[in-house]
Formats: C-alpha cells, sequence, structure tokens
C-alpha cells in the first residue's frame, strides 16, 4: 500500500526568498528531493536531510530519461518516502510537471502541485521589464525555445506588436527565433532583451533590438537565459534593475528598526 507522497515544486527563478512558504516547509521535511539543472544551490540548501539527486536537462544533456524519473517518482513514494520534484519557475510551465502529474495519479501515487513564480514573468520584472504595460502590452506569450517545433506554431502566427514574447529555454536558437518574427514583418527595431541568471547575484542583462539579437554573444559559462521581445524591454532603462529580494527585505527590515 502507498504511504509516500509526492510534492511537484515550483523552486522560482533563484532566490530562495521568493519561494512560497509551503515549498520550504516540503524541502525541510523531504526524504528524497529530485531537482533540475537550474535549481539555485541556495533553494537546494534548505532540504537539509534529504537525499538530493540531480535529474536535470540541459540542452540535450540529459540525465534521465522522463519516463525513469516517472519511475522513480513512483518507486520512491511507494516505498513511503516523502519526496518532492524540485523544478525551476513553476512546475506546469514548459516544466513537464503536468506528464509527471498523470504518471503519479496513474500509478495511484498521493500527490500535490506547490506553484512557484515561473521565470517568464519574474525574470523581466527582477530586470524591471513589466511583461504588460498600458499603452505598450496587452499581454504576453511563453515559449520554449529549445526547438523550432515548439515556438514555432505561436511565433510564426503572432502579428507584430500583439503580444510581448517570453522566450525560455531559446539562447541556443536566438537568431532563428529573431528570423522568423522578422519574417512575420516585425520591425527590426522592436526592442529586446536577454535576461541572465535571473534572481541570483550573477544576474545580467542585455539590451537591444530584434535586428541585433541574433548576433548577440553571451558572456561565457553556462547561466540560464530569458529572452523577452516587445516594446515593455524601453521601461528596463527607466526603472533600472528592480532591488533583489533579499536587499528589498533587509532594507523593510531596516524602516521597521526605525
Amino acid at each position: 500500500m502507498t504511504s509516500g507522497f509526492v510534492s511537484l515544486v515550483g523552486a522560482g527563478p533563484g532566490d530562495p526568498s521568493l519561494l512560497t512558504r509551503r515549498a520550504v516547509l516540503r524541502l525541510r521535511r523531504a526524504d528524497l528531493v529530485l531537482y533540475d539543472a537550474l535549481v539555485s544551490k541556495e533553494v537546494l540548501a534548505i532540504a537539509r536531510r534529504a537525499h538530493r539527486f540531480y535529474v536535470g536537462k540541459r540542452a540535450g544533456r540529459h540525465a534521465l530519461t522522463q519516463e525513469a524519473i516517472n519511475a522513480l517518482l513512483i518507486r520512491a513514494a511507494q516505498r513511503g518516502r516523502r519526496v518532492v520534484r524540485l523544478k525551476a519557475g513553476d512546475p506546469f510551465v514548459l516544466g513537464r510537471g503536468g506528464e509527471e502529474a498523470l504518471a503519479l495519479q496513474a500509478a495511484g501515487v498521493p500527490y500535490e502541485v506547490v506553484p512557484g513564480v515561473t521565470t517568464a514573468v519574474a525574470a523581466p520584472a527582477l530586470a524591471g521589464i513589466p511583461v504588460t504595460h498600458r499603452g505598450l502590452a496587452t499581454g504576453f506569450v511563453v515559449v520554449s525555445g529549445h526547438d523550432e517545433s515548439a515556438y514555432g506554431p505561436v511565433l510564426g502566427h503572432l502579428p507584430p506588436r500583439a503580444a510581448t514574447v517570453v522566450v525560455l529555454m531559446g539562447l541556443a536558437r536566438r537568431a532563428e527565433i529573431a528570423q522568423l518574427l522578422l519574417d512575420r514583418e516585425w520591425s527590426p527595431t522592436t526592442p529586446a532583451a536577454v535576461l541572465y541568471a535571473a534572481g541570483t547575484p550573477e544576474a545580467h542583462t542585455w539590451t537591444g533590438d530584434l535586428s541585433g539579437l541574433g548576433a548577440h554573444q553571451p558572456p561565457a559559462g553556462d547561466l540560464p537565459a530569458t529572452i523577452v521581445i516587445g516594446d515593455v524591454v524601453t521601461l528596463a532603462a527607466k526603472l533600472g534593475r528592480a532591488a533583489a529580494p533579499a536587499e528589498a527585505a533587509q532594507a523593510q527590515r531596516a524602516v521597521q528598526q526605525r
């Protein structure tokens, strides 16, 4: 009889102070944590008592297949363990959390979903870019950039300036994505940004336009990146990079102590 439990947990963009209270509680009580490549070490450190096992996927480098991950979740829960499946951002936003939930349900394993702050919104916000803004954008679309079959059906039919475009996992395909929009008659001067390592001390932003996105040279290292395309990118220069959550919390404590 199944006595374990699985929590599909969103880790947010990287800063542990952006975790939900339930996410922190589940990490502290976990026996086993299966974590993805983009989960920060600071978030992972919260699960002090758990066995932590890497199951990430980066640019075609898969530690385990999705089927193997599903099987591992089911087997661990059936052995009575409290399992956290820890994903960057939100588990149901391009995180294959739905597939894992279906596998758990089919196996009769009890589970829950603990939403996280999706990087699709958090990364732009932390860089001073609202994905919607009156007079600039009334909506936004989020696509996976890992393959043309993922983003093409959406971006290939998106009229110019119809919405802010947010691309996750698309840095390697930035040139193809830019060309697709240009072919769709988006202006070459449409503002664009690449947001690196959002929610971490390494966070930084490249800003330019659609014509220059493909030629942009990423920095050394394997930093996670979020691409934003649309007029809202111009607000980054005016709003600046928002204070990091930890800095904001420190400032708030200082005010309260006065």
